[in-house]
């Protein structure tokens, strides 16, 4: 269901994703927040939350109270401001697209969030890593490389080879991160557990993933 006072753009993402493949049914919910509760809109898989914040900010407390329901929430905004998008995540949307970044993004936005998953768009990639947040660590360049590394292989030894430096190496960086998101408060003791948050963090995409299964 998609949440838009403006037809156009309601009009433009009925037609994005009717060209999906497969299609997805859109629900419009006729720039009405209630009608997500009602009727059809309770039980859409996704809603595409048009967040607009031109006068307050009681938006970020109808994305909570989605999310804290249990709803699956992409926010389809013109708002570019990264403290915007980190917000966003923050409260609890799988992901956040700005009105500009189009068809593509959207509709892989709203796959993934159908099933569950985190999306992270350009935009929202470059907010996470601009943001300051103290419970997002910030991994050097090389923790960041050995993490997608061994994300896209079968081992930490293969990891190494793409890298062209030791296996040890390569276990003392996945180690340093460990470490770094357990001081945050966000332990990953799993090679699992960093895959997730390296997409909660946008240092991968669903697309990497799909690229090289895990």
């Amino acid at each position: 269901m998609i949440v838009d006072d403006h037809s156009v753009v309601t009009a433009g993402v009925r037609y994005w994703c009717g060209q999906a493949d497969p299609p997805i049914e859109l629900i419009d919910a006729n720039a009405r927040l209630a009608n997500v509760w009602t009727g059809p809109g309770a039980n859409a898989d996704v809603v595409i939350f048009d967040l607009q914040l031109q006068t307050d900010q009681q938006e970020f407390t109808e994305l909570r109270r989605l999310v804290d329901s249990g709803r699956r929430v992409v926010v389809y905004s013109q708002d570019a401001h990264n403290t915007t998008a980190v917000r966003c995540v923050s409260l609890g949307a799988l992901a956040y697209v700005t009105k500009r970044e189009g068809q593509e993004h959207l509709v892989a936005a709203v796959r993934a969030a159908a099933a569950g998953s985190p999306y992270t768009p350009p935009s929202l990639s470059g907010a996470l890593v601009a943001d300051d947040d103290p419970n997002r660590p910030h991994l050097a360049p090389m923790e960041i490389a050995a993490l997608r590394a061994w994300f896209a292989s079968s081992s930490k030894q293969m990891a190494a080879t793409m890298l062209g430096i030791s296996a040890r190496t390569v276990d003392t960086y996945i180690e340093r991160v460990r470490v770094r998101y357990a001081n945050a408060g966000r332990p990953a003791p799993t090679k699992s557990d960093l895959v997730a948050r390296a997409l909660e963090d946008g240092l991968i995409t669903l697309a990497d993933l799909n690229n090289h299964p895990i």
